[in-house]
This record gives structure tokens, sequence and C-alpha cells, in this order.
């Protein structure tokens, strides 16, 4: 602590990312607090993933400083690395070792080894529900096995600081669920979580604040919450016409109108009262749907709806 305040497990000041003439990330500021779990929401190449993988030291930033608890990921790369705990996105585990090898022989690059290690690892394994597999071979996993196998890993090194880039991408419900499970329990113990995801629903679940990044820089940051009070209305009707013929007739009916090809959204704070506002005018949509937004309704105001190659 210093002048009264608690030091912040990441700082990150004007980050920028250049691949020549690429700009991959654009003078992004953020901090994350002890114990906070923050998650980096974006399309596809928005630069979320390489953010979060130069707060990692697995890339030099091009200009910027980022510091984990007060070190210089440019300056003492193997100290900040000897904080933190990986999960990659890909599935980069041993297929010659078995469950328990993997984080036996991962281990050792911590400089553990013995008694302590194994029973570190064992106590992992309990941890992610894989203690009855630990001599299984890796190929024998499911996805998400390997993926809390994964996590087990990240975990052998006891990290202030866990990143997870992606972690349940291409799981099934009942598997993310159960990741979703394990990690929510290293919140609870205090420690600091750091995730990149696509899923609305993840972001939702486990992270106290969100940062939304687009085109390379950050477009918005708050709890899930306050993104949704913000950046949208209540609620959300959709309506289904079969044409889009009626939509000039719908502008200043309600809040924010977009109009797509097979239906027209319009934020407002009376949904009903909207719908009622619709028949008065005449129009009869095939379908009409009044829900709460969402996050995911935030996302697509802030990011468009286009697909970005």
């Amino acid at each position: 602590m210093a002048n009264g305040r608690h030091e912040a497990a990441i700082v990150a000041r004007d980050l920028v990312k250049t691949y020549g003439t690429l700009e991959a990330v654009r003078g992004v500021s953020f901090e994350v607090a002890p114990g906070e779990v923050v998650g980096f929401l974006g399309p596809n190449g928005a630069g979320k993933t390489t953010t979060v993988r130069m707060i990692s030291c697995f890339l030099p930033p091009t200009s910027g400083t980022a510091e984990v608890f007060g070190v210089d990921v440019r300056e003492r790369p193997r100290d900040v690395k000897k904080m933190l705990g990986i999960c990659p996105q890909e599935d980069n585990l041993d297929p010659d070792f078995d469950v328990l090898k993997n984080l036996l022989v991962y281990g050792r690059y911590y400089d553990l080894g013995g008694h302590e290690l194994r029973e570190r690892a064992e106590r992992l394994l309990d941890m992610v529900q894989l203690l009855d597999r630990k001599k299984s071979n890796v190929e024998e996993l499911s996805g998400g096995m390997k993926r809390r196998l994964i996590l087990a890993r990240a975990l052998l090194n006891e990290p202030r600081v866990l990143v997870l880039d992606e972690p349940t991408t291409g799981l099934d419900p009942q598997a993310r669920h159960a990741l979703w499970d394990r990690l929510y329990r290293l919140k609870q113990r205090g420690v600091t979580l750091v995730l990149t995801t696509h899923y609305m629903d993840e972001a939702e679940q486990l992270c106290d604040r969100l940062v939304i990044m687009d085109r390379a820089k950050i477009v918005a940051e708050g709890s899930p919450r306050e993104l949704i009070e913000r950046f949208v209305e209540r609620e959300v009707v959709e309506l289904r016409t079969g044409t889009d013929g009626d939509a000039p007739s719908l502008d200043g009916i309600g809040g924010h109108v977009e109009v797509l090809q097979d239906r027209i959204v319009i934020g407002t704070d009376d949904g009903d009262g909207l719908v009622d506002r619709v028949h008065a005018l005449g129009l009869h949509p095939e379908t009409v749907l009044v829900r709460r937004a969402t996050l995911e309704d935030v996302f697509l105001r802030l990011t468009g709806r286009s697909l970005i190659d």
C-alpha cells in the first residue's frame, strides 16, 4: 500500500502494438484491482488478445507501459511471469504424458519438485475433478476435461493473476458451466482474473468489470449492468414484418432503431407501450418479441453487426 491506496494488480498506460503499418492496439489504458475479474470483449481483430498477450509478456509493446503488481513487463518479464498463470486458447498439453505428469513436468519450470509438487498437483486435479483420471493419457480426455487440466496447470505456481484467453471456446454447455464453477470459486478466493471471451453470458456470469474493444482501442468499460444502463434502453422490441417497407414509418417511435434483413429492432423503456403504438399506426408484424436488453445488445450497439475478416 502506498499513500493509503492498495497497489493495483495490473496497470496499462497508452499501450500500442504495431506490425508494420498495421496498428493492432492503439493507445489502450486500464487498471485491474487485486481480486477483480475483468473481461475483454470485442470482435475478431479488435485487439483484445494482443492486449492481454502484452500484459502476459508474450508480446513486447511497441510503446506504452504495463505493470503487474508494480513490476514492468518489459524490464522484468521473468518476474512478471512468475506471478501469472496462463490458460491459452489452444490445447498445448503434452500428448506423450498422462494427466498427472503433464502437471509434474510443467511444475519444474517454476523450480517445484518432489513431494510438494506432487501434492499440489493432485490437490489441483481434485479441484478440477480430474483426480480419478490422473493416469489417463491426455488424448483420452474430452475437450472440457482438457480445459480443466489446462486450468489446473495454470494454477500450479499459485499465481497472483490468472489470465484466460477464450477459456470455454468449443465446449458444450455442460463443460462450460463446469469450468465457470471452478473459475467462480477462484474468484471467491480473491484470485485476480483477466479473460477474453466472445460469450456474453460468460462475461455476465464471471466478470466484475468489462472492457469492450473495437478497431484496436477501448470503446467502453464498466460492470455488465452499468454498460446496459448506459448504452441501451431498458427493453428491446423485435418486429418481423416480412418486408422492409414499414421501416421508415417507425423512425422516432422508440429509441434506437435498427432495420435488419429479417427484422426491425427497437430500443425502448416501455416495450408493451411501443407495441401498442406500432399497432395504432396500422402496422401488423408477423411476430413481435418484447425482451429485456442484454449485454449482447450493448456489444452490437458499440461494435456493429458487420463481420470483420
